[in-house]
């Protein structure tokens, strides 16, 4: 039986029956879980809250939805003019989940919220197209193969670049190890150029020996499949992500399997513009406390120095996730629009600043 099929069958029988196990305590905002169905409460398994990063007007795709909570509470955050796709592989999910579809519809206001069937490493293959056409037309392997390709092609599940944020809880762990680098570049094709992640899972402080790993009870319990705590961060770097960190870190190991702690971690990332670099003439001071740091694109930052940057690094460190960071200088009359060329760390001049405006700082105290 493959992963797939073990990890299904076990969380089948969780949206029949609630099994503790599978989950870790989490607080998640009262607030939002007031209009859920109580059976979607109970029959939901996670070990964090991503729906945290979730912002208005995202289209937000969770990954290994479930029963739906994440999504439904995801909904109440993004409005009227955002919406949200939940992935799932499990029937028995997916029931779930749609179950309620319609009274959650009615309590929001629109029917925001689209459940499919999918593989979370291969967002491109429509499962329930792919089993319409099986029945329909009793094709052989090659057949088959050759649908698939060309339905990912031309009606992908999830369109590349449509996606805000992505948010799981607790699934990525699931997902068998030839397939994670897949999922991974999944999860960047289909976000837009500066989406996001937020993905809660667990992840252990070793690498996990062999004879765990082949424990299909541990495997999706969420415990043999975690990721060790630093190729977590690794594979998403790999990937091409930037600002790629652990925005949330349980103190207390959920489980300690053979010495081997697995905590609940939430992970986030953006993915990078892939738009020309252009000079404007800005320039940002990183305020410290290190003596200096690094990003993601090789950009270096020593504390307190004027840096050039170009318009995108501009943008992103100034909007992004680490703008609390640094301090942005924007030219008093920005030079006509050339291309970015100067090596990571040079000084931008004062002269070339003088007037311009600054961000980032604190508003200004009326100095005697």
């Amino acid at each position: 039986m493959s992963v797939e099929a073990k990890v299904s069958e076990r969380y089948a029988g969780g949206a029949k029956e609630v099994e503790a196990s599978l989950c870790c305590p989490v607080d998640y905002d009262v607030e939002l879980l007031k209009i859920l169905p109580q059976e979607i409460i109970d029959k939901d398994y996670g070990c964090g809250d991503p729906s945290r990063y979730v912002q208005a007007g995202d289209c937000v795709l969770d990954l290994g939805s479930g029963g739906g909570k994440i999504c439904y509470m995801a909904a109440q955050l993004v409005g009227d003019k955002g919406s949200v796709i939940g992935i799932d592989m499990t029937d028995e999910m997916l029931a779930l989940a749609t179950k309620y579809k319609s009274e959650m519809a009615e309590k929001l206001g629109s029917d925001r919220v689209d459940f499919r069937k999918g593989y979370i490493q291969d967002l491109a293959l429509d499962l329930n197209a792919l089993n319409q056409y099986q029945e329909e037309s009793k094709p052989d392997a090659v057949a088959i193969e050759a649908w698939k390709e060309n339905q990912k092609t031309q009606a992908p599940l999830v369109v590349s670049d449509s996606v805000d944020l992505v948010v799981s809880n607790c699934v990525l762990n699931l997902v068998a190890e030839q397939h994670r680098k897949q999922m991974i570049n999944e999860i960047y094709r289909v976000l837009k150029p500066g989406g996001r992640v937020a993905i809660s899972d667990i992840v252990s402080d070793e690498v996990v020996p062999q004879h765990l790993r082949d424990d299909p009870h541990l495997w999706s319990g969420c415990i043999s499949g975690a990721f060790q705590e630093k190729a977590f961060l690794d594979a998403f770097i790999e990937a091409g992500f930037v600002a790629v960190a652990y925005d949330k870190w349980d103190m207390e190991p959920w489980q300690t399997v053979e010495n081997i702690e697995f905590r609940s971690v939430t992970i986030t990332a953006v993915k990078p513009e892939k738009i020309a670099l252009l000079d404007k003439g800005q320039a940002v001071i990183y305020k410290g406390p290190f003596s200096e740091v690094r990003d993601d694109l090789n950009n270096v930052f020593p504390r307190g120095e004027r840096i050039a940057v170009s318009d995108r690094t501009f943008r992103y460190l100034m909007e992004g996730p680490m703008s609390e960071s640094f301090i942005g200088i924007s030219a008093a009359a920005p030079p006509s629009a050339q291309k970015f060329c100067k090596a990571a760390g040079t000084l931008r001049p004062a002269q070339e600043t003088k007037g311009g405006s600054h961000s980032g700082g604190s508003e200004s105290s009326g100095c005697c």
